[in-house]
């Protein structure tokens, strides 16, 4: 049978600094703006060759990541992966979305340079942040991208305690573009994998609350 799956061409691998760093919480602005700028030139590339790049992050052993050093992976796709598919809905949902969080405000962290820091209603695990531009725009890999990884970057930062924490981040063009940060600071069990009910022990707004203190 003909496989109804998108392929992925091949994946490559962003050092996200020479030094030997194990998070992108331990890299600054600057820093995290050339891993964008490694992004953007990949994202460019693969266009070019008719393809759609998926970039993420994988840190720490519990997220799966295999290498201590921080790096991003960058897998170039056939087709849009059916994740951001489900994304695409008539009008703009993210937008919608961002109407009603600033307007109730308890689950927003941080404005910053026309992004918005927020911990959804409906998060997964606890901490989990989404990232996106305040006004639409479609591109993700544009100059917003690197402000967007400091931001994701924070988050982190705020959350560690002796060594950085687990975590998972991806880059998901879907007409409104945004990140997503899944700390792993829980492990998925039958009933998240199995049934997709995730188990989030906490609020999103006291988990907002804390990253704002």
């Amino acid at each position: 049978m003909p496989n109804k799956y998108p392929a992925f061409e091949h994946q490559e691998v962003v050092v996200n600094a020479p030094q030997h760093v194990r998070s992108i919480a331990e890299l600054d602005l600057e820093q995290l703006e050339l891993v964008a700028e490694a992004w953007r030139l990949r994202a460019e590339a693969a266009r070019q060759e008719g393809k759609l790049l998926f970039a993420g992050i994988n840190e720490g052993h519990a997220a799966g990541a295999s290498l201590q050093h921080s790096h991003s992976q960058l897998v170039w796709l056939d087709q849009e992966p059916p994740v951001v598919q489900a994304e695409r809905r008539p009008g703009c949902p993210l937008c919608e979305l961002l109407e009603v969080e600033l307007a109730d405000g308890s689950r927003v962290v941080e404005q910053r340079d026309g992004l918005v820091l927020l911990c959804p209603y409906a998060g997964r695990a606890p901490y989990e942040c989404l990232v996106a531009p305040l006004e639409h725009e479609a591109d993700g890999y544009g100059p917003l991208l690197g402000v967007a990884l400091d931001l994701a970057a924070d988050v982190l930062r705020r959350l560690a305690e002796d060594a950085p924490r687990p975590m998972n981040l991806w880059l998901h063009e879907s007409g409104h573009w945004h990140l997503e940060l899944l700390p792993r600071l829980t492990v998925f069990a039958a009933l998240e994998l199995g049934a997709g009910y995730f188990v989030n022990t906490i609020p999103p707004e006291q988990a907002a609350a804390q990253l704002r203190r």
